[in-house]
């Protein structure tokens, strides 16, 4: 008896073991994946048409990792106050997300020659950011041309971007596009996005998308770790602007208390900016502008 009983508790030993045993292995084995794989940090930075002047900088870097930086006027401005003023950000610590205003789609009618236009606008691009201080180094510096408009691109501004990203590259510099990664309808339950588009068709280094919409977007809110590029709409982001002034009313009603009364993203109180309009960004690197080893293709 005392044997039969023996065996009975070396058999129910071994089957607890068996059962147990994977169980840990799994849990030590998600454990070292979790200690080997952290989750990607991300910086919030901002970009404005308006530079908020050299005395608002180190109030501002308090919050954010890096500033937009316009090399031509910002859309709807005639004029560029910008320039002249990297060196006082670069004293200040901040990265750089270097920025050029492209071409409406009614400014790439005939007689223009979209890629031509592109060409020029790439070398107009190129000389602002070697007069501003951005030279083309080992990793390149990234240059964002900023296309405003969402939806499928027409064949006229993919030769215009394709003009431009030729000039862009053959200077040493590297071309990036800021543009929608939000779905616009096409017809037949078929939904297209500025961003896939342009990468099916025309693929470029970095990508700077703009998706205002809550959800994703958390609004006007300048969160410590913020949300992720990827997040966007479109996953190879390297940079997600997630909030604009003034907001769109028609994507932000479920974030709108965290903007202004005015439905403008102001700057931190605390700051010297005053009510200078700027928009939220966030990024998988503190300096966009400098390819390294996050680069997403």
């Amino acid at each position: 008896m005392r044997m039969a009983l023996f065996q009975i508790l070396l058999l129910s030993v071994t089957f607890v073991v068996a059962l147990l045993f994977p169980r840990a292995a799994g849990t030590s084995a998600r454990s070292r994946a979790q200690v080997e794989s952290p989750p990607p940090e991300t910086y919030l930075g901002f970009d404005a048409n308006d530079y908020p002047g050299d005395d608002a900088l180190p109030k501002l870097r308090q919050t954010f990792d890096f500033s937009g930086y316009w090399l031509n006027a910002p859309p709807g401005a005639q004029t560029n106050s910008w320039t002249g003023h990297r060196a006082a950000l670069l004293k200040n610590g901040f990265g750089f997300l270097v920025l050029f205003n492209g071409r409406l789609s009614k400014e790439l009618k005939l007689p223009v020659n979209p890629n031509d236009l592109g060409v020029k606008d790439g070398e107009l691009a190129v000389a602002a950011a070697q007069r501003e201080g951005f030279l083309p180094a080992s990793t390149g510096t990234v240059i964002f041309l900023d296309i405003e408009e969402g939806g499928r691109m027409l064949p006229s501004q993919m030769d215009y971007l394709e003009g431009w990203k030729g000039r862009v590259t053959a200077s040493g510099f590297v071309p990036g596009v800021y543009c929608s990664g939000m779905k616009v309808r096409e017809g037949d339950g078929q939904t297209i996005t500025t961003a896939d588009d342009i990468h099916e068709h025309l693929p470029m280094m970095a990508y700077f998308i703009y998706n205002d919409a809550c959800p994703p977007s958390p609004g006007c809110a300048y969160l410590k770790n913020p949300p992720s590029p990827s997040q966007s709409g479109f996953s190879r982001a390297r940079v997600w602007q997630f909030a604009q002034s003034p907001r769109r009313r028609n994507f932000t009603a479920r974030c709108s208390a965290t903007y202004g009364s005015d439905g403008n993203c102001y700057p931190p109180v605390s700051s010297a900016a005053g009510r200078t309009l700027i928009d939220l960004d966030s990024s998988v690197s503190p300096d966009p502008s400098v390819l390294g080893l996050r680069v997403i293709y």
